[in-house]
């Protein structure tokens, strides 16, 4: 395996409090995990009008979509209140400080809330996007049918960059697909890859591919599955998919807290079909020269720990680190693990 290492990481450190004085930050005040919850619940219960509001036919979407959106990193800037986290010692040997977050299928930057409070606290810098179609993204999820369509804000966001910036961009589930995306267009951009629970697919693979051993064949899926949506009509073919309320807590929240599940049912959308069942073309010279890390969560009922080491054993990357105790959402369920891996996986030289 080459250099590659694994790291287990078995209980949540304890709060140590605010390093506040040594950050800088003695004038912010701290919020408890209730009150930043409650934040992202009323941030989320905003985002679900407006999917409500503007979901449907392209016709009854209003205006520019890059008026409305705001990244959830901004949400929290401007509420100037910081997270107490565990801060390690030696954030200076960290290069590159700016987190690029992409969420997985039906989520939105929302998901992110306490990785981007956690981040921020560290001195780091975080940026949670919202994919076409998703979370307060005002595109018709029906119409989305590629993934460069889907992966344009990241994209968009990438171009943007100065261009001696690189980002270290974490994708989670189906997110990846987005990040290998990114990998092929913009390796100069991206200082390292993390894949999060994430489909981390190989030349010509498609994202769906990762979920066949649950979900059966595309082509069988494509036929016979409930969860398919019509939104063009019944008699076009399905131009997305979502699984229902209870469904969705046993494969995505088999361990997450009460209050994050109640925050996702009022939050996720339905995904497009288009972008995962897209095969990626990767090369060796672009997406093969970027620095790729894996975090496989160990009690996972939507991609199972023995599919992700599936993925890892096939498509080697250069660290692979494991979260036990975490179900799919790791940000909902180990948090604090989940900052700490991130961090570690930033400070490697």
């Amino acid at each position: 395996m080459g250099n590659r290492f694994i790291c287990m990481i078995k209980k949540e450190p304890k709060d140590v409090g605010s390093r506040s004085k040594r950050m800088g930050r003695s004038q912010r005040k701290l919020v408890t995990e209730e009150e930043l919850h409650l934040q992202a619940l009323s941030m989320a219960l905003q985002q679900h009008q407006l999917s409500q509001r503007f979901e449907g036919s392209m016709s009854r979407r209003i205006g520019s979509t890059s008026s409305r959106r705001r990244n959830l990193s901004e949400s929290f800037s401007a509420n100037k209140q910081s997270y107490p986290v565990q801060i390690p010692e030696l954030l200076e040997n960290i290069k590159t400080k700016k987190f690029v977050l992409i969420h997985g299928e039906g989520f939105g930057a929302w998901c992110w809330y306490k990785t981007v409070a956690f981040l921020e606290e560290a001195g780091l810098l975080p940026v949670a996007l919202d994919l076409t179609g998703s979370g307060i993204d005002l595109t018709d999820t029906n119409s989305v049918t590629t993934l460069a369509e889907y992966s344009k804000p990241l994209i968009n966001y990438l171009e943007n960059l100065p261009e001696d910036e690189k980002v270290v961009l974490v994708g989670h589930s189906i997110g990846g697909a987005c990040v290998s995306y990114a990998l092929e267009h913009y390796p100069q951009k991206i200082s390292k890859a993390i894949f999060l629970c994430a489909t981390m697919v190989t030349n010509g693979q498609r994202p769906f591919d990762v979920f066949a051993d649950e979900l059966g064949s595309a082509e069988r899926f494509m036929q016979e599955s409930k969860f398919l949506i019509h939104g063009n009509g019944q008699e076009k073919p399905p131009t997305g998919f979502m699984f229902e309320k209870e469904q969705m807590k046993g494969l995505y929240f088999n361990l997450s807290p009460a209050k994050d599940i109640a925050l996702a049912m009022v939050s996720m959308r339905h995904s497009p079909l288009g972008p995962i069942m897209e095969k990626l073309s990767l090369s060796a010279e672009k997406y093969g020269t970027g620095r790729r890390f894996y975090i496989q969560t160990l009690d996972d009922h939507a991609l199972s720990p023995d599919v992700q080491e599936k993925l890892v054993r096939e498509n080697p990357p250069e660290g692979v680190f494991k979260i036990k105790g975490s179900d799919h959402c790791p940000f909902f369920s180990k948090p604090q693990s989940l900052h700490k891996i991130l961090v570690e996986i930033a400070q490697i030289a």
